[in-house]
């Protein structure tokens, strides 16, 4: 018994002396920080003008585009040649009160005249002298494979076996 209050000393004793390492990992709580949301911050608008135009008769690629703004409200028109022959002209307006525009077609749509084609499409008729055949088969022929023994030369033999001597390996 005296050996139990002993020994029950002796670690109440190393307990209370316990210090926890220098070198033990030391943990922080994080810090969260909410970031606030700000609208990105536009350059106003500059004035600008500009004209394009495009005319290649080879492609029949015809048109044209210019538009101007003085940083708040935007004009423009643009012309296409339509491959019926009218041209789409768009006078557009836009500004704060959204994208308004005028579509005009000029021009007479012209498509090409129907022209009947020469084809002639066969006809039958029950006399005449086509008649289906039936075709004949014949059973095809197969003729056995031809195999030639390998040519592998018997392996010869000593009547008593010679063995050499192995070389020592140096001790080093």
């Amino acid at each position: 018994m005296k050996f139990i209050v002993l020994v029950a000393l002796f670690a109440v004793a190393a307990a209370d002396s316990y210090r926890p390492a220098e070198y033990a990992p030391r943990y922080e709580t994080p810090k969260y920080q909410t970031t606030r949301y700000e609208e990105p911050k536009y350059e106003t608008a500059k004035p600008y003008d500009f004209t394009w135009s495009v005319k290649d008769d080879r492609t029949y690629n015809d048109f044209d585009h210019s538009e101007s703004s003085d940083g708040k409200v935007t004009n423009g028109v643009y012309r296409v040649q339509l491959p019926d022959g009218r041209t789409q002209i768009v006078t557009y307006r836009a500004d704060n009160y959204g994208y308004n525009a005028d579509v005009k077609y000029t021009g007479e749509a012209k498509y090409p005249e129907y022209v009947q084609s020469n084809y002639k499409a066969a006809t039958y008729s029950s006399a005449s002298s086509y008649k289906p055949s039936t075709p004949t088969y014949s059973k095809p022929t197969y003729s056995a494979p031809v195999y030639t023994a390998p040519a592998y030369k018997a392996p010869v033999y000593a009547a008593t076996p010679v063995y050499k001597t192995p070389m020592v390996q140096p001790k080093y």
